[in-house]
C-alpha cells in the first residue's frame, strides 16, 4: 500500500499545501496521520516538500481530500493535527457527519498556555458543550476518556477569566478503589490531594502553575473533597462536580441542593467505574432516575466513539464491554 505509485493519469495526483509548517501540522510526527489515512482509504498518500501525493481510485482520492478539507481548520493554523484528530474527520466522513463536525471544530472553547486552541472534537462532545452552555444543571455519563470533566474543566475557566462568575469550584468525591482515607499518611490536605491530582492537571494547561496557589488563597478557585460542600450555598459560581457514580445517594443529594443562585454546575461520571461496592447504589444512577424528566435539567452520554485519549484506549473501552455483555 505504501510503495511508490506509478504516475498515471487516471490514477495520480499533487496537492499542493500553501507551506512548509501547514505541510507538517498536517503529515503529523514521521507522517503518522498520512499513514493512518492509508491504511483506511485504501489510497497511498505520501508528502514530498509541502506537496501531497495521493495514488487510488477516484473514490478513495476524493475520500483524501475531503478527510484533508475537514482537517483544514487545524492545519491551516499550524495547529499539530494529531492521529486522533484524523481518525475523528475519517469517521465524520463515513458517518455522514462532516457538517457536524466542522461545526465542531469552528467552537474555539479556550487557548491553552501552549497556544493549543481547545474544541469538542464528536459530535456527542459538540451537544455537550452546548448542553452546559444552555442549562444551569448538566450531567456527562460515559467512559474515561471522553472529554467529560475535561471540557467541563475548559468551560468553566474561560467562563472565569470572563468574569462571568466569581468562583470555580472543583470536586470529586475521596473514594477510589475501595481505599479509606484513613489507611493514607499525612494531614487532611495531603490524604485527599491525590484524589483531585486530575482536576489540578486540568487547570495547570489554562493558568500559570505560580499563580494557582495565590487563586485559590482568594477563594477564586476551590479543589475540594466533596465532604466540604455540606452546609454551603454556592452562588456565583461554576461548580464541577468530578467521579460522580462514587457518591452516595445522599452525597448527590447534598451537592444538587448547594447551588446557588447566578451557578451552573456540571456533574460528570462513568457508571461502569463505580468504587462504593455492590452493596452500596450510586448517587449519579439514582439521580438519572430520578431527575430525568426535570426540566432545566440536560443529561449528555458518551460512549466507546467518543473516547479522545490515545486511539488505544477506545479499543479497550470497546473490548471490555464486549467482555461485560457476555458475562
Amino acid at each position: 500500500m505504501h510503495d511508490d505509485p506509478s504516475s498515471t493519469a487516471t490514477d495520480f495526483e499533487v496537492i499542493p499545501l500553501p507551506d512548509p509548517q501547514q505541510a507538517m501540522s498536517l503529515a503529523g510526527m514521521r507522517e503518522a496521520n498520512l499513514k493512518w489515512i492509508s491504511r483506511y482509504s485504501g489510497a497511498w498518500v505520501t508528502l514530498r516538500g509541502q506537496d501531497l501525493y495521493l495514488k487510488g481510485t477516484p473514490q478513495q482520492r476524493q475520500q483524501v481530500r475531503q478527510w484533508l478539507e475537514l482537517l483544514k481548520p487545524l492545519w491551516q493554523a499550524g495547529q499539530p493535527v494529531t492521529t486522533l484528530d484524523a481518525e475523528q474527520a475519517f469517521r465524520a466522513l463515513t458517518d455522514e457527519d462532516a457538517l457536524v463536525y466542522r461545526q465542531a471544530q469552528a467552537t474555539v472553547l479556550a487557548r491553552t498556555r501552549k497556544g493549543e486552541l481547545i474544541r469538542p472534537k464528536t459530535p456527542r462532545q459538540q451537544d455537550y458543550v452546548r448542553a452546559i452552555r444552555a442549562h444551569d444543571l448538566c450531567f456527562g455519563i460515559g467512559p474515561a476518556g471522553t472529554g467529560k470533566t475535561y471540557l467541563a474543566a475548559v468551560m468553566a475557566i474561560a467562563a472565569l477569566q470572563n468574569r462571568e462568575y466569581e468562583r470555580l469550584i472543583l470536586t470529586r468525591p475521596a473514594v477510589e478503589a475501595g481505599e479509606k482515607l484513613g489507611f493514607l499518611p499525612g494531614d487532611l490536605v495531603e490524604k485527599v490531594d491525590p484524589y483531585l491530582r486530575p482536576l489540578y492537571d486540568a487547570l495547570f494547561e489554562f493558568i500559570d502553575p505560580t499563580k494557582l496557589p495565590q487563586l485559590m488563597e482568594q477563594g477564586v478557585i476551590e479543589v475540594a473533597p466533596l465532604a466540604y460542600m455540606r452546609g454551603r450555598t454556592l452562588s456565583n459560581a461554576f461548580i464541577i462536580l468530578d467521579e460522580a457514580q462514587n457518591t452516595t445517594p445522599e452525597q448527590m443529594k447534598m451537592v444538587l441542593t448547594r447551588l446557588g443562585f447566578k451557578s451552573r454546575m456540571v456533574v460528570t461520571g462513568d457508571l461502569t467505574q463505580t468504587d462504593l461496592g455492590s452493596h452500596r447504589p450510586s448517587g449519579l444512577a439514582t439521580a438519572e432516575r430520578i431527575l430525568g424528566g426535570v426540566e432545566g435539567i440536560a443529561f449528555c452520554y458518551f460512549d466507546q466513539r467518543d473516547v479522545v485519549r490515545h486511539p488505544l484506549v477506545q479499543r479497550i473501552v470497546e473490548a471490555y464491554e464486549r467482555y461485560e455483555a457476555r458475562e
